[in-house]
C-alpha cells in the first residue's frame, strides 16, 4: 500500500515565528510575523465589524479575517523586507511585488491540488478584492502603528520616525475606512497603560 503523499504547507506556515519583524530597528522585544498576522487579522475584523455595524458597510467578516491571517506567509520565503528598503527606488519595489506574488503561488502549489484553488483565493494577492485588500492594509498599518506606540512607552525612541509615518498613513486610509477614527479613539489609550492600569475599574 503507498503511503498518502505529503504536504509541507503547514510545515512551512509553521516556520513565521522565526521570521522577525523590524530587522533594522532596536527592538525592547522582538516580533515575529506569526503573532504580527493574528494582530492584524483581530484588528481587520474590528475594522469590518464597526464599518458595518456603525457606518453601513457590507464587509465580508469572515473572508478579511482569513486574507489578514495569511497576508505575510509569503515572507516565509521572501523575509521581511525593511520598509526603507522596500520603497527606496520605484524598481525595488516592482522587484520585490513580483518576488512576493512567485512565493505566494509556491505556497499554495504546496498544497494538495484539490485544496490549491481555495487557498489560492486567500494567500495570492491577484485573487483578493481591493475592497478586502484595503481592510487588510488598514488593519496591518494598525498593527505596524501599536508596535511603534509600545517601544515609545517602553523607552525605547527608535520606531519614532515610523511612529509619525503611520500615523500618516492612518489619517488618509480614514478617508475611506471610518471604522479606523473608531478603532483609535476607543482602544488607542489601553496600549500605553501597565497591567495594574489595564486591570483597575
Amino acid at each position: 500500500m503507498n503511503p498518502t503523499p505529503q504536504s509541507h504547507f503547514f510545515a512551512y506556515l509553521a516556520r513565521m515565528k522565526y521570521i522577525v519583524r523590524w530587522g533594522l530597528m532596536r527592538n525592547t522585544r522582538a516580533e515575529n510575523i506569526q503573532e504580527h498576522s493574528l494582530q492584524v487579522a483581530m484588528i481587520a475584523h474590528a475594522l469590518a465589524v464597526i464599518g458595518n455595524t456603525l457606518h453601513g458597510e457590507q464587509h465580508d467578516i469572515g473572508r478579511i479575517v482569513t486574507v489578514a491571517l495569511y497576508h505575510d506567509a509569503s515572507e516565509i520565503i521572501t523575509g521581511d523586507l525593511p520598509t526603507p528598503i522596500k520603497y527606496f527606488r520605484q524598481d525595488i519595489l516592482d522587484s520585490y511585488k513580483a518576488l512576493e506574488a512567485h512565493a505566494e503561488r509556491k505556497l499554495t502549489r504546496l498544497l494538495p491540488a484539490e485544496l490549491q484553488d481555495e487557498f489560492a483565493r486567500v494567500i495570492e494577492s491577484e485573487h483578493i478584492e481591493p475592497a478586502v485588500a484595503r481592510v487588510v492594509k488598514a488593519a496591518d498599518s494598525m498593527a505596524a502603528y501599536l508596535k511603534c506606540l509600545e517601544e515609545r512607552f517602553a523607552g525605547n525612541l527608535e520606531f519614532r520616525k515610523a511612529e509619525e509615518f503611520l500615523q500618516k498613513k492612518l489619517d488618509t486610509a480614514a478617508e475611506q475606512l471610518p471604522a479606523i477614527t473608531y478603532f483609535r479613539e476607543h482602544f488607542l489609550a489601553g496600549f500605553s497603560l501597565t497591567l495594574d492600569d489595564l486591570s483597575h475599574d
